[in-house]
């Protein structure tokens, strides 16, 4: 299929660097940049972005003060600063195509289980090992060598591109999206914007949301060896599990639409964090849980919140110590509202004929069942948005992660592509 690319095209595939692209994504692997710690990746991109021939802008945004903003998509981390950085080329006042990725990554987890130290970017088999390199480090770089190949052709043109590109580097998408907000309050907006998280190079419409929560369940203690006279608070932690064991088993039972069923799960529900207890020998009277709730597709997080809340109220009123005692519910965390985009909208349909001019094949439009910056481009910045990116979204969060090589330079090969067909040139 490469046939249909115009020569023009075909010289743009044909000047994306591997060992360039492999450089930059080692380089950024091996600065640490935790959620809440993002400044010296951030500083690290803006230097690859003047590299790169783009006019970079800096944005430093008051954590505090962003978070009085109506649409606050939450957090879970404290920081002192959310650092955006954006990349031009092109003229400005006409059509503006976006590239935008995050930086921050989760916590490494139990290191003994990585084939290699999770900072020390490592290469086996064709692919880089390292915290954020799937998520999405990988992509990233992609986006990068995607602007600075299309903003070259232009230039190589003699008349420059037709509109702008803007390459986005974000941080706080991990807890909630505080730092995607910051830039769209900043004048992140445009025409169109492709998100280069982890899809296995095809193109995502849709994703369903999410919001974490904390639940606080009260018991009454009592010495182990009189047990009875007291009341765990551990059991009743049973009860509300067991409660949101049957509301997901319900929720995602009643979806109807085809490629979200197709997702096995696509509004999963898990407490992943539980405190309690004082001595080994007293029962426990307080446990804290906190956990996610799925976000159904086409709901804003706000929906979820009223549902997972009636869960728990249905379930203590059914419990007889819950009901006089009832367990509290607190929104804590990240707000994922979920989003998606008609298949038939001119940005993935376009992307869709530069990918398979590109890369040789017709990537499937899917869905997915995690929150992602996606939502807060559409809702919040009025721009039309997909995912498109490098590497499976399986190895995300877990040791090991990794991501092919090829799989960035045919992401950033066939970006590139449809960034040209898009700005340029004049």
């Amino acid at each position: 299929m490469t046939s249909r690319l115009s020569p023009l095209e075909q010289a743009l595939v044909d000047s994306i660097d591997p060992a360039r692209i492999e450089r930059e994504l080692r380089a950024i692997l091996a600065i640490p940049s935790v959620t809440g710690d993002e400044e010296s990746v951030q500083a690290a991109i803006a230097g690859l972005m003047a590299e790169s021939g783009l006019v970079v802008e800096r944005v430093a945004t008051d954590p505090v003060e962003l978070a009085g903003d109506p649409d606050w998509p939450g957090s879970e981390v404290d920081r002192a600063t959310l650092p955006v950085v954006i990349g031009r080329a092109g003229p400005t006042g006409g059509r503006r195509v976006i590239v935008l990725g995050h930086v921050d990554v989760v916590p490494v987890g139990d290191e003994s289980l990585w084939r290699s130290p999770p900072w020390v970017p490592t290469l086996a088999d064709g692919a880089l090992f390292g915290r954020g390199a799937v998520d999405m480090k990988g992509g990233v770089i992609a986006g990068l060598a995607a602007v600075r190949a299309a903003a070259a052709a232009g230039g190589a043109e003699g008349t420059g591109l037709a509109g702008e590109l803007m390459f986005v580097t974000v941080p706080s998408e991990e807890d909630g999206g505080g730092g995607m907000l910051a830039a769209i309050r900043a004048g992140v907006t445009g025409d169109a914007a492709v998100i280069p998280e982890p899809s296995a190079l095809d193109i995502v419409t849709a994703h369903a949301g999410a919001v974490t929560f904390r639940l606080t369940i009260t018991g009454k203690a009592a010495h182990a060896s009189k047990r009875r006279e007291g009341v765990s608070a551990l059991d009743k932690l049973r009860v509300l599990t067991d409660a949101l064991v049957a509301d997901e088993a319900r929720r995602n039972a009643a979806e109807r639409r085809p490629r979200m069923v197709a997702l096995g799960l696509p509004y999963p529900t898990i407490i992943g964090k539980v405190s309690g207890g004082e001595w080994a020998s007293t029962v426990i009277d307080r446990i804290v849980a906190e956990g996610r709730y799925g976000v159904r597709l086409g709901d804003e997080w706000p929906a979820a919140e009223v549902e997972l809340r009636a869960t728990i109220a249905a379930a203590c009123a059914a419990d007889p110590w819950l009901r006089e005692h009832p367990a509290t519910v607190e929104i804590t965390g990240g707000r994922f509202s979920s989003s998606e985009i008609a298949d038939d909208h001119p940005l993935p349909a376009s992307l869709a004929q530069a990918i398979g001019d590109a890369l040789g094949r017709r990537p499937a439009f899917r869905a997915e069942p995690y929150g992602a910056d996606m939502r807060l481009l559409i809702r919040e910045g009025g721009t039309p948005t997909v995912i498109f990116g490098p590497g499976a979204p399986e190895v995300a969060h877990a040791p090991n992660e990794h991501v092919r090589l090829d799989d960035v330079i045919r992401c950033a090969q066939a970006l590139a592509v449809w960034l040209l067909r898009e700005v340029g040139p004049a």
